[in-house]
């Protein structure tokens, strides 16, 4: 038991944060203070019920640091959260980039979702709040502007339109069926609606019709009306308070030890998108107690372009006022947070605060079923304790190639998607799936050992008895034999519900009824671990697919690929033709030529 009444005594009336640690030097909470004195002394003053009493019965040490102000302990206390992740702070799973539009830099340039660093030459919009959203607005500025989303490898190997033209999602700039003048304009208009200058676009698009009307260009008249009524259709469905629009909408809800924060995004007057986040919150009981944290947590350990210039909310928390300090000095603009009082932003919170609660419940729901079919599993397999944490492992490839291992985590929880893994298979015979599945199983399990994270209580392939058994020698021979193990393989007719089932070292056929929840989860990770293959594999074969076989030729760059394209009207010509008939198409010397012919014949 921790000894506070001397400690108290030494303790200072200043701002800063404190760290608490148990008997063997584990960190078990920061936090942050105006007062360290005063809020110190307030775990150990009465009888601390809950979460709080847990906390202090396993405090053996506490440290202080002292600053100058609390925006400045404010922030300091986030930074420390998130690299030390103790076990009684609220925790976000919030790692993933937001993503953003990036306009290359390229004399026809692309529009496109990018995520991490900003290393491209261009021009980036956002961050957005999840990639749906983002792609939402890239539909709509492909159909209003039809300016192109193709990789440039795919733009520089065209000999013809592609079908994006066709449906008149873009100008085919790749065969010059547009000039450079009116392309860079629809780009133009494209960056003003992700600026948020809507004012100045319908002005220019209603410029732009009446003078080409005026010069009897109808055709261009009514493309620029169309974009108009487009615009303005957008317009009056993101209605918003004069004033407000360009900011964050955030609500909570809260069950227990459980809560939800649903926030809806508001950018350049219109509404981008919302999202959900389910925090861990131990200490937390009231909906006010998880959203401080929460905002200062999300905002201070990001990027600056991730706080809008004023946040709504619906629930007024202590420490709002330095929150609101430490977020102008992170931002180095001004930040405002208030709680709206009439106008649309009560109907904005009602809207989020209906989505939290909404949200929550569905979450506890799909929980409850979790852990019911976990338990009927346990059951079906006879086990004195029920599972806990379950891997399954799929194979995909086209013919050998490309091949991808894809391993999904399942706890009590549902997927636990931030575990989810996939691995690039190489060095095998094409269409090995044994030695594939050995690859894979080796290197997952590997990384297991060394603490990347805990072992599977039930280890579960996309597969028969062949798989199963090889699996099993793997395991024993990284010495991970307790590893439960189970194989599903496809039943007649590959019908759904006719799977079967073998388990254990000697693999024996376990039969389960397909309307027990345990058959359903297993279903469940099963179709998820090969949907989460299948994406991998795609992902990788299309970009195979979209990188041309003339990149890999020295002395063939962009100009000479298109030369050659337009000249044979593709690479199936190109691959058939002589090193005569190379060395006609122009820029294309002899020496270049056998070149060419050498590379696309090597055996």
């Amino acid at each position: 038991m921790f000894a506070h009444q001397p400690f108290l005594k030494s303790l200072t009336d200043r701002p800063g944060i404190y760290q608490m640690y148990d008997s063997d030097r584990q960190i078990l909470y920061v936090g942050k203070a105006k007062s360290l004195k005063k809020r110190i002394a307030s775990y150990f003053r009465g009888k601390p019920a809950g979460k709080t009493a847990a906390l202090v019965a396993r405090i053996a040490s506490i440290q202080v640091t002292i600053t100058r102000t609390e925006s400045e302990a404010l922030i300091l206390e986030q930074n420390l959260i998130k690299q030390q992740r103790p076990a009684y702070n609220l925790l976000l799973r919030d790692d993933k980039s937001y993503p953003y539009i990036f306009a290359s830099d390229h004399p026809w340039p692309r529009l496109a979702l990018h995520r991490g660093t900003k290393k491209r030459k261009g021009h980036y919009f956002g961050p957005f709040p999840n990639a749906q959203a983002t792609r939402e607005m890239l539909r709509l500025l492909q159909k209003v502007f039809r300016v192109r989303q193709c990789e440039d490898s795919f733009f520089q190997n065209r000999s013809r339109p592609c079908l994006q033209y066709q449906i008149n999602r873009c100008t085919a700039p790749c065969v010059g069926l547009v000039d450079q003048k009116s392309y860079a304009q629809d780009l133009q208009h494209s960056i003003d609606l992700l600026a948020g200058r809507d004012q100045k676009l319908s002005r220019d698009l209603a410029a732009a019709m009446h003078a080409a009307a005026a010069n009897l260009d109808f055709e261009t008249a009514a493309q620029r009306r169309d974009q108009l009524q487009m615009l303005r259709t957008v317009q009056a469905d993101q209605n918003i308070e004069k004033g407000s629009g360009h900011l964050d909408v955030v609500a909570a809800a809260l069950d227990g030890d459980e809560g939800c924060v649903h926030m809806l995004y508001i950018r350049h007057g219109r509404i981008v998108g919302s999202r959900s986040f389910f925090p861990k919150v131990p200490l937390q009981t009231t909906a006010a107690a998880l959203l401080g944290p929460f905002l200062a947590q999300h905002y201070l350990t990001g990027p600056p372009a991730r706080v809008a210039p004023q946040i709504l909310i619906g629930t007024p928390f202590s420490g709002r006022a330095a929150l609101q300090q430490a977020l102008q000095h992170h931002c180095d603009r001004a930040i405002t947070i208030r709680q709206p009082q009439r106008g649309r932003g009560i109907q904005w919170l009602q809207t989020a605060t209906q989505a939290a609660e909404q949200n929550l419940i569905g979450r506890q729901a799909s929980k409850q079923s979790t852990r019911r079919r976990l338990h009927d599993l346990s059951h079906a397999l006879d086990l004195d304790t029920d599972l806990k944490r379950l891997e399954c492992y799929d194979i995909s490839h086209t013919q050998g190639q490309e091949t991808i291992g894809a391993c999904v985590v399942f706890d009590l929880d549902g997927p636990r998607k931030k575990d989810y893994r996939r691995f690039n298979v190489a060095g095998i015979t094409a269409g090995d799936d044994y030695a594939a599945l050995e690859q894979v199983l080796r290197r997952r399990f590997t990384r297991l050992q060394k603490g990347a994270a805990p072992l599977p209580d039930l280890l579960v392939i996309d597969g028969g008895k062949g798989q199963l058994r090889r699996a099993r020698e793997l395991l024993t021979e990284l010495a991970a034999p307790q590893v439960l193990t189970l194989a599903i393989a496809k039943g007649p007719a590959r019908k759904a519900g006719h799977e079967r089932f073998f388990l254990g070292d000697r693999p024996r056929e376990l039969r389960l009824d397909p309307t027990r929840p345990g058959f359903h989860l297993l279903q469940h990770l099963r179709d998820e671990a090969h949907r989460f293959a299948i994406t991998g594999h795609r992902a990788r074969r299309s970009k195979r697919l979209a990188d041309s076989p003339l990149q890999a030729i020295p002395g063939i760059g962009p100009r000479r690929r298109k030369k050659l394209v337009d000249h044979f009207g593709g690479y199936r010509g190109i691959e058939s033709a002589s090193q005569n008939d190379l060395a006609r198409v122009e820029g294309i010397s002899k020496p270049l030529a056998q070149t060419i012919y050498n590379h696309l014949h090597a055996p």
